[in-house]
């Protein structure tokens, strides 16, 4: 692999929330070693002075400045600077799209505070499928071998139910299929399915939805070739055994998958949105609004994010060529 400057992966990273830790983990890449790349942060170039820990070798750092609406007080919200935040994912995108970043990669945002500026705003995986005109994105959440995409993300979960649908499974499943082999490598990707109720609904005695939506979609996921299979009780899912079988899961909910991944690897973990037309990963984390300011984040997750943002680029230009 070449690792000439002309040829290193460009990464742009939004440092997220002001008032969360996400600007001072871009300051703490400054001091850890990362794979060959071409890093630019797009962060107020203040706040991430002013939040930077003792050492940090800011001048390793390209930083593009985009200033801060209002100043930014660590461990405090303030809806004033929820457009700064849109502002960042937005330029963010943009140069991706137009070639000036091979890659994008987020630090976490405050959902709550973005919504009370007034926009509908769910997540970055929303936004950003939203912006590119996506009209399925699929959060997958990685720690190594540990791929565990949901069906459903930030949802509450009375709604979850009404929210399994079977033509709905069968996009992610495809999408999820074609993305395990073209960003991952993988040839033949082995899907496991997890049931949406206790053990996968014992044959519609706990709920139908796992016999009327998940199991054809299943079905026709086999039938077009995508080695799919389930569903899974959710609760044997991720032992070992089962585990040794499969490529990447797709839970039906957020706090069904999402336990299991993060108490494998939390603080390491990526999260990967699948079925855009660019590259973005981010941190498995939120805000830590309660750290900010501290000098106690860790940067673990950020660097991850960046290696794996890196591997994405390296294999797509592979396969490119």
């Amino acid at each position: 692999m070449s690792t000439s400057r002309a040829d290193r992966p460009r990464l742009v990273i939004t440092s997220g929330e002001p008032a969360g830790i996400g600007p001072e983990l871009c300051a703490q890449l400054a001091n850890v070693t990362l794979p060959p790349c071409e890093i630019s942060c797009l962060v107020d170039r203040e706040l991430l002075e002013t939040r930077a820990p003792a050492g940090a070798r800011l001048d390793h750092l390209k930083v593009l400045h985009r200033p801060l609406t209002t100043p930014a007080v660590a461990g405090k919200l303030d809806v004033r600077n929820s457009a700064y935040v849109l502002r960042l994912l937005d330029d963010a995108l943009a140069g991706v799209r137009n070639g000036e970043f091979d890659a994008m990669v987020t630090a976490p945002v405050q959902k709550s505070v973005i919504a009370e500026s007034g926009v509908a705003f769910s997540g970055h995986t929303e936004y950003l499928a939203q912006r590119c005109g996506a009209s399925k994105p699929v959060m997958l959440l990685v720690a190594g071998k540990l791929r565990v995409a949901l069906a459903t993300t930030h949802l509450p979960l009375r709604r979850v139910p009404d929210a399994i649908k079977a033509p709905m499974l069968l996009e992610i499943l495809r999408i999820m299929h074609h993305d395990l082999q073209s960003a991952f490598g993988i040839v033949q990707p082995r899907i496991a399915v997890c049931g949406l109720n206790p053990h996968a609904g014992e044959n519609g005695l706990l709920g139908d939805e796992d016999l009327r939506e998940i199991t054809p979609a299943i079905a026709a996921a086999r039938a077009s070739g995508i080695n799919a299979y389930g569903p899974v009780p959710a609760d044997t899912a991720f032992v070992p055994r089962e585990m040794a079988k499969a490529d990447a899961y797709l839970a039906m909910f957020h706090d069904q998958g999402l336990p299991v991944l993060k108490h494998a690897a939390f603080g390491h973990a990526v999260n990967v949105t699948l079925g855009l037309p660019v590259i973005r990963t981010s941190v498995d984390h939120g805000t830590a609004l309660t750290l900010a300011g501290s000098g106690r984040a860790d940067v673990g997750s950020l660097l991850a994010a960046v290696e794996l943002a890196v591997e994405l680029v390296q294999r797509r230009r592979t396969a490119a060529h």
